[in-house]
């Protein structure tokens, strides 16, 4: 069966392992894809009715059918009430399962498709962008929107992909262990890109080896003749090299088959080369971005795309929203890095603060809870503080959340003013907000529940209404 032939109700009734509760008395048309949200979902889709914390999509089978949804796949029969008159229904044991299942049956189609999967500790969705713009300009393609990462955003990434794509680009995270080697099978890469092994999710994984081999898993149903893409500068993924069939290595260490060296780091972004003859440019922040790039060139080698289409492309290359983006608010240069934190990503956001403030500017950390660090999270908040002190990454700290307020004493001791919040919440952030002044470059870095941008929406209304404020 081709792409193109898979989508019918009967095709996609086998693909869910449902059963009619209402059958089709007319055939509306199966354009492809799905969604689990209305407001996401284009004419002709597939609507899965799923279970969250906030919602149910079983009360939304009439607003699916409004915007045109061609079927829907319910779990909850009683739950979804008097069905919509014409729109065809399935009934499934698991709806969530059941979109996982409708995405592995679709990527058996796409013989011809090439995936690639994107995992990582840091850096899996500025990197997944990085490879997207670098094939997609010279291929067709379809790539994950956003950070769909998991159960539910990869099928629905697999799902969007088209019959005639040359390629199809996944990012795949995980909290836990075990939850990589199911999205493995489904997505079936031809390659396999990890960018980093770091301190995220220790609290489900417990080390950076137990990091190392969830991320190695995605490998686990790589193709046959397929490649892995893998950091140089993560020694944890040494001991799994050597079970990969073919290993393209990137990073800054001498032994990298894609050499990153020269990073030169500015306030237009970066440049760097490679192998110490290939010069490529990038309009982000961040040196840690360069082997980012690495990658994606790397990829973009492998499916035949020039290198000077990928080195055109990266030198236009939009990053991902809240991945170290720089806004100016009245006079205030604000990186905003809010969206999501560990470690490692910490503090590579708070060495791009101090590389590119200019000379007299206050360097003003804004950093929030890294969560999900288990028993090791105050140790790791501390650690943090001893680097920003060590190596003068900050001269003032406005700290949000309990354990970022653990760095406040060490970094007092060095004579680094630090302000506590509680949250980054209402009048928590127009506080923060308050301790800012024109002439200070600003990061703003902290784990995804802690919602520093409310920080930076608070500053966007004391722009537009200013008043006097500053920290010491």
């Amino acid at each position: 069966m081709s792409p193109a032939e898979f989508w019918t109700h009967e095709t996609v009734r086998a693909g869910v392992g449902g059963s009619w509760l209402a059958r089709p008395d007319r055939l509306p048309a199966l354009t492809g894809g799905a969604a689990i949200d209305t407001r996401a979902l284009a004419p002709g889709q597939v609507f899965f009715a799923l279970r969250g914390e906030r919602t149910d999509g079983h009360r939304y089978l009439g607003a699916a059918f409004e915007a045109g949804a061609a079927l829907a796949v319910i779990d909850d029969a009683g739950g979804a009430g008097e069905l919509p008159p014409g729109l065809p229904v399935l009934r499934v044991p698991n709806a969530r399962a059941a979109l996982g299942r409708l995405a592995g049956a679709y990527r058996a189609t796409l013989g011809s498709i090439r995936a690639i999967a994107v995992t990582g500790s840091n850096g899996k969705t500025t990197t997944t962008r990085m490879i997207d713009a670098c094939l997609g300009a010279h291929l067709r393609g379809h790539c994950s929107p956003k950070s769909y990462n998991n159960d539910l955003g990869v099928p629905l990434t697999i799902l969007g992909a088209r019959y005639n794509d040359q390629y199809l680009l996944c990012e795949v995270g995980a909290n836990a262990p075990g939850e990589i080697e199911p999205l493995s099978r489904m997505i079936r890469p031809n390659i396999v890109v990890i960018t980093s092994i770091g301190r995220a999710h220790l609290e489900g994984f417990g080390s950076l080896e137990g990091v190392a081999a969830e991320k190695a898993s995605l490998a686990s149903h790589l193709e046959p003749g397929g490649a892995v893409v893998l950091s140089a500068d993560a020694p944890q993924l040494a001991p799994w090299r050597a079970r990969f069939p073919r290993v393209i290595s990137f990073g800054m260490s001498p032994d990298a088959d894609l050499r990153v060296s020269a990073v030169r780091q500015s306030t237009a972004g970066l440049a760097f080369t490679l192998n110490e003859q290939h010069a490529y440019s990038l309009p982000v922040l961040g040196a840690h971005n360069a082997s980012n790039a690495a990658a994606a060139i790397a990829v973009a080698r492998r499916l035949g795309v020039p290198d000077d289409a990928a080195r055109a492309a990266l030198a236009a290359f939009t990053p991902p929203d809240m991945r170290l983006a720089r806004t100016r608010l009245a006079g205030i240069d604000i990186i905003n890095d809010a969206y999501n934190a560990n470690p490692d990503s910490m503090l590579a956001a708070l060495r791009t603060l101090r590389a590119v403030a200019p000379a007299g500017s206050r360097r003003v950390a804004v950093l929030g809870d890294m969560l999900e660090m288990g028993a090791g999270g105050p140790e790791a908040h501390r650690d943090i503080a001893d680097a920003v002190a060590h190596e003068r990454l900050a001269t003032a700290a406005i700290l949000v959340g309990p354990l970022a307020g653990l760095m406040a004493e060490p970094l007092a001791r060095v004579g680094i003013h630090a302000t506590t919040l509680d949250s980054a919440d209402g009048d928590n952030a127009l506080a923060a907000a308050g301790l800012l002044r024109e002439g200070d470059t600003v990061l703003l870095k902290g784990s995804r529940g802690v919602g520093l941008e409310r920080i930076l929406a608070a500053l966007r209304g004391r722009a537009a209404s200013p008043t006097p404020g500053g920290i010491a």
